[in-house]
């Protein structure tokens, strides 16, 4: 896990660009137009990081070729009809979440990224993280078990659609 760059903007426009890649994302899949907007994306994230350190979008790089396989986030996400997410020490959620190439599916860069987005929430003092999927995304689901992530359940508490809901707490 890095902090995106310039850089990657052309690989975040591949990624991003991409119907198989956007539609798992929030309540209306809108793939990413241009390699401006995928500019403009990576100095929102960056900002955000700068805010308040405990939380991120990061690029997922492989050691092994430094190419990005796609992106962990660890945020706090918004509840429906609410425009600002709420932090958690005013009761809101955060969401771990993970979005990959799809050259990069299928080799363990989802858990392991999860695992260290996890962990760095858990150092810096979170009791508890959420994922959100896509009842149908399969790959997804199985990352959230193999996390160890426990299931609560069909929710629209988030992002105004369906989705299954998971939670995993800090060990004592």
């Amino acid at each position: 896990m890095r902090p995106w760059t310039v850089a990657d903007a052309d690989r975040h426009f591949d990624m991003y660009s991409r119907m198989e890649v956007v539609r798992w994302l929030g309540s209306v899949p809108t793939p990413v137009a241009s390699r401006d907007e995928s500019l403009a994306r990576i100095d929102r994230w960056a900002t955000r990081a700068i805010a308040d350190s405990r939380f991120g979008i990061w690029a997922v790089e492989i050691a092994a070729t430094g190419i990005v396989a796609g992106a962990v986030l660890l945020v706090p996400i918004p509840l429906t009809g609410e425009d600002q997410p709420r932090p958690p020490e005013q009761g809101g959620d955060v969401e771990v979440g993970w979005h990959l190439h799809p050259d990069s599916w299928g080799h363990g860069f989802a858990t392991e990224a999860a695992r260290g987005a996890i962990a760095k929430g858990f150092a810096d003092g979170l009791d508890e993280v959420v994922a959100v999927v896509y009842a149908d995304n399969a790959a997804s689901l199985r990352v959230c078990q193999r996390l160890g992530m426990e299931p609560t359940g069909p929710t629209g508490k988030w992002y105004g659609v369906e989705l299954e809901s998971f939670r995993l707490r800090r060990p004592a």
